[in-house]
């Protein structure tokens, strides 16, 4: 297995090059400029003239990180079709989780919406107790980024980045429609995860290398380091984790890097073990179906010239992995509930990103690629 990270950090011409087009002045990966939205002035529905219609079964939600809306779309359908509308929600929306009311929940710049996904309208703006600055849009803006609802759905759990210091992870209560519990977590929270039980929370940070385990009875927090190929680099290394997920058998946290090593973490005691990956490639977006199979998004190479271009990995409980080809850069992917299809969101959080989905037939390797939304990042399955 190759060893990237002295090729990547070390002062070479070739490396001074990619840390300039690859990082802002904090050392931090940079992002293209994103131009602000209008201001989130209430729902929006398509402008059919009656109102929306009904929201077939099987129809995907994802949040706009370019604009201010999440978009209804049918992958049954191709292309313009496929678009059944949006609602705004509130700035650069990134995460979003689904509850068993059919109510979405989706972290914003501004706060957590509320979205009923039946009537398609926003029913709540939550604001973050967390001060995150001016708001704004971009990779590194303040606000909210990965979001989890608990399983009873009485409360929802986002990580709030706050721009060049540690995050928070804010508690919703559902019901009450406001913020009740705030707990330091590590930098820039990509994902937010909860254990089958509900006992715990885990926010994974990924300028700090680290998860954070949150004990929803008393509200403590222990630090688990995540980092297969070290610290190196700091804020400007890549090797960094992106997102978490939870394996049903036994509540493990998987987290891939690179297309070669997949972190298998022991919440209860801090264990960390190294699997082998396949797809060479930068790894961000991760999910796992009921039957432990885990789907990986490849975003692309990090180094042209060692590593493979984007991809999706379906990954076998067993170890045995498929490597898919995508076409162009994805961040986040949702599978059906068969496994037979997996989502992936073309949003990306860097530079590279497509405006559109990525519709995967897992058996065949067939792609369908839908254009829709706007920087599509965050997916749910309703």
């Amino acid at each position: 297995m190759k060893r990237r990270l002295a090729g990547l950090f070390a002062a070479l011409t070739a490396v001074t090059a990619a840390l300039a087009a690859c990082t802002t002045n904090d050392g931090t990966e940079a992002v293209p400029p994103v131009s602000a939205p209008p201001a989130a002035t209430g729902p929006r529905t398509p402008d059919t003239g009656t109102g929306p219609s009904r929201t077939p079964e099987g129809t995907l939600l994802v949040t706009d990180f370019g604009a201010d809306t999440v978009t209804f779309v049918d992958p049954a359908r191709s292309g313009a079709a496929a678009d059944l509308g949006s609602v705004r929600v509130g700035t650069a929306p990134y995460g979003v989780a689904l509850d068993d009311e059919g109510t979405a929940w989706v972290a914003t710049a501004e706060g957590v919406a509320a979205v009923d996904t039946r009537a398609r309208e926003r029913t709540a703006l939550i604001p973050y107790t967390t001060d995150t600055g001016p708001v704004a849009t971009g990779e590194y803006r303040g606000g909210g980024m990965g979001i989890a609802v608990s399983p009873d759905g009485g409360r929802v759990y986002v990580g709030v980045n706050v721009p060049g210091g540690d995050g928070t992870l804010e508690v919703v209560d559902t019901e009450r429609r406001k913020v009740t519990e705030t707990v330091p977590v590590g930098r820039r929270p990509f994902d937010v995860d909860v254990s089958r039980d509900g006992r715990h929370v885990y926010a994974t940070n990924h300028d700090s290398f680290d998860v954070t385990v949150v004990d929803t009875g008393d509200w403590t927090a222990r630090r688990v380091e995540v980092a297969p190929y070290g610290t190196e680099g700091g804020l400007g290394s890549w090797l960094k984790p992106h997102y978490t997920a939870v394996r049903p058998s036994d509540g493990a946290l998987l987290l891939p890097f690179e297309g070669e090593r997949l972190a298998v973490v022991d919440p209860r005691t801090g264990s960390v073990r190294i699997e082998d990956m396949t797809a060479d490639t930068h790894q961000h977006g991760v999910a796992v179906g009921d039957d432990g199979t885990l789907y990986a998004v490849g975003t692309g190479p990090i180094d042209p010239s060692e590593d493979d271009g984007p991809s999706l990995t379906v990954r076998r409980p067993d170890g045995h992995e498929r490597v898919i080809p995508l076409d162009g850069a994805h961040e986040t992917v949702v599978p059906s509930a068969d496994g037979r299809t997996a989502y992936v969101s073309g949003g990306f959080t860097r530079d590279g990103y497509w405006n559109g989905l990525s519709v995967v037939d897992t058996g065949t390797g067939r792609v369908k690629r839908l254009p829709v939304g706007e920087r599509p990042l965050g997916i749910a399955l309703l």
